[in-house]
């Protein structure tokens, strides 16, 4: 089957499988996420390092390689998690875990994205961990990315949802406004993150704070976008990742597409 999204170019669909034979159209978000994810676990082998990945997509990825060791059909996998939350997940699967520090090189990564571009370029961290993600996955040699067909845009930001950047908390209204700036023939809002209506901000794993970037345009050239936001000081991550995804797994009503870049 071709990708969902009108738009979607690049190589080839490499493979195509259903993901039911009894009324996929009726198939949740979430069984959506399910497939896509237990399709990128066919990946994992034996004795590899592991990027696990954080999100609601990736979880099923985690908790699948788990139930496959388990099982012993999966031996010697070291974990490396991409936040607090998918190392207590990872803990009570019985997944090994490590990090960058004893295993530099990954051989495979797994997450979810909350955006995809016709390039495989991404928005990630709608969730927090944008950082420690970028970490794992920017050092693995396969980076396989998970999500439904309602994750594919024409270019990033188009969903008008969030375009995450980790901040330091010092003077971060000054920070937030200068993003806002940077942006402005975007139509660019900045928000800074809460984690309820009193009020209380979002501290990442890392104790810093996350500007949510609200865009109405395609903000163009990702590259130099990149570079001005990583230039700007109290900056300390974005949630662009370009040129990092090596494969894309996408689950849509009618089927599961497998792409590589």
């Amino acid at each position: 089957m071709a990708l969902a999204h009108p738009n979607f170019i690049g190589s080839e669909v490499d493979s195509s499988v259903k993901v039911s034979s009894e009324s996929p159209i009726n198939l949740t978000q979430d069984e959506l996420k399910k497939i896509a994810a237990y399709k990128a676990v066919e990946f994992v082998e034996s004795g590899m390092v592991l990027g696990l990945g954080t999100g609601s997509t990736a979880c099923h990825a985690v908790a699948k390689i788990g139930e496959l060791l388990q099982q012993g059909k999966l031996k010697n996998i070291v974990g490396i998690p991409t936040s607090k939350k998918t190392h207590e997940q990872a803990i009570s699967v019985g997944i090994p875990l490590s990090d960058l520090d004893s295993y530099p090189v990954i051989d495979l990564a797994i997450d979810g994205a909350d955006e995809v571009d016709p390039f495989l370029n991404l928005v990630k961290g709608r969730g927090g961990s944008l950082l420690r993600e970028k970490m794992v996955e920017g050092a693995c040699k396969k980076f396989v990315v998970i999500v439904d067909e309602t994750k594919l845009v024409n270019y990033l930001g188009e969903s008008k949802l969030a375009m995450p950047v980790e901040i330091v908390p010092f003077c971060w209204k000054f920070t937030a406004r200068r993003l806002e700036l940077m942006f402005e023939e975007a139509g660019c809002v900045a928000k800074l993150r809460k984690v309820s209506e009193d009020g209380e901000i979002y501290v990442t794993d890392n104790g810093n704070y996350i500007i949510d970037l609200y865009l109405k345009k395609d903000i163009g050239d990702l590259k130099v976008a990149s570079d001005e936001i990583l230039r700007l000081a109290g900056v300390v991550e974005h949630g662009m990742f370009l040129d990092m995804a090596t494969t894309l797994i996408v689950a849509g009503k009618l089927g599961v597409t497998v792409r590589n870049k």
